[in-house]
């Protein structure tokens, strides 16, 4: 059961949504950062896509485990332990302890993620009342992928014009944290009667009978979907740095960004073209923004790139939040959050995966041949979806 009692005198939804911003925003903050790390740690490409893989592993492991915690012990708990675990992430990366401190703040970094995934929807979602579903939709998303966007443009802007291109952005994300934890205290909890859980078990995932029916579709196009944020997250500093020559890290990091930036502007759109619509829609465009991607490489432009970047975003977010919402619109309230979670969990296979893929393949294939054949399989994943979808639309509300 879900309760809004004392919503009126408390934050609501848009102070979830910053705090669920903020919270992203950490795990994407050494996104920049890649390179001068290889350089003060001496570790190769595949080194780079292991330590982001080790953030998808936290991420993961928290949604198989605890995915739907936040369903028992209520929302506010969960996020004020994510908040916590994003802390302890930043101090790690605040000490510079080489490689194994570096894994651990990744990993710290994941189990944040995976709590903030699924609570911080969930309460977005529900502190916005009746009525108000469709912005509170777009709310959690947009602050999901806005906060992933803004970590490494912050990062970026902070290493390259700023003092102590390690520490800064980590110390300045640790004050933000700060706001986040005041806001998250004094949020409303929308779980009717908390309780301490049994026991955390993968099994906490199945799915209702409910959602099985639009789940599949939206889960694939998120998993298309988050492996190109998870190429741009991962590799991309090193594509603009060593295939086009760019070496300015908030060029770097203002390109992850374009990619978010995309991603929000098609969750705006996925409002006005509804859900049976845009999740066909997001698997084409994204293919769209892939090919543009794929050309860059071959071409070596930046602007090409820049491009793809945001055609992919949009076509990201388009699928992403229509996959979203239906998913969450079919879920009964008692098994909400873990169902959310459960939908994040194919999102977080699709930006590892294939990142360790392109990874390995660079060490033969070197960075732009690993991209080009990253480009072409997603494509075919993202076609396959886009068909299907066209053909079985999601049967929604």
């Amino acid at each position: 059961m879900i309760s809004r009692r004392g919503q009126g005198r408390r934050p609501g939804c848009a102070a979830a949504a910053a705090v669920f911003a903020i919270g992203m925003a950490g795990t994407t903050l050494p996104t920049p950062l890649y390179g001068l790390y290889r350089a003060e740690l001496g570790f190769s490409e595949l080194m780079v896509t292991v330590v982001f893989a080790a953030y998808a592993v936290g991420v993961i492991t928290v949604l198989l485990l605890a995915g739907n915690v936040s369903d028992e012990v209520g929302r506010r708990p969960v996020l004020l332990c994510a908040l916590g675990l994003s802390a302890a992430s930043a101090l790690c990366f605040v000490c510079e302890g080489g490689l194994p401190l570096l894994l651990l703040g990744r990993v710290l970094s994941g189990f944040a993620a995976g709590l903030f995934s699924g609570a911080a929807t969930a309460a977005v979602l529900e502190l916005a009342g009746p009525g108000h579903r469709a912005r509170a939709g777009f709310a959690a998303t947009a602050a999901n992928m806005g906060g992933l966007g803004c970590g490494p443009l912050l990062s970026g802007l902070l290493a390259q014009y700023a003092p102590w291109p390690l520490t800064l952005p980590f110390l300045v994300h640790l004050v933000l944290l700060g706001v986040a934890a005041v806001l998250t205290w004094r949020l409303a909890e929308t779980v009717e009667a908390p309780r301490r859980p049994r026991r955390l078990r993968p099994e906490g995932l199945r799915l209702p009978p409910e959602v099985r029916g639009v789940f599949a579709p939206s889960a694939v196009a998120a998993f298309a979907g988050f492996a190109l944020l998870g190429l741009f997250t991962a590799v991309a500093p090193s594509f603009v740095g060593e295939t086009l020559g760019v070496r300015n890290l908030a060029v770097s990091g203002a390109v992850v960004f374009t990619v978010f930036l995309g991603s929000t502007a098609g969750q705006a759109l996925t409002g006005r073209l509804g859900v049976r619509r845009a999740l066909p829609a997001g698997c084409l465009v994204l293919v769209a923004g892939l090919l543009l991607v794929a050309t860059s490489l071959v071409v070596q432009s930046l602007p090409v790139l820049v491009a793809g970047a945001v055609c992919g975003g949009i076509g990201q977010g388009l699928a992403f939040r229509a996959g979203l919402t239906a998913v969450s619109d079919a879920a009964p309230p008692e098994h909400r959050g873990g169902t959310i979670s459960a939908f994040f969990l194919a999102a977080y296979l699709g930006i590892s995966l294939p990142v360790v893929g392109v990874g390995a393949l660079s060490l033969s294939l070197g960075l732009r041949g690993a991209g080009l054949t990253f480009a072409g399989c997603v494509i075919a994943v993202a076609v396959c979806v886009g068909l299907y979808v066209l053909r079985r639309p999601p049967a929604v509300s």
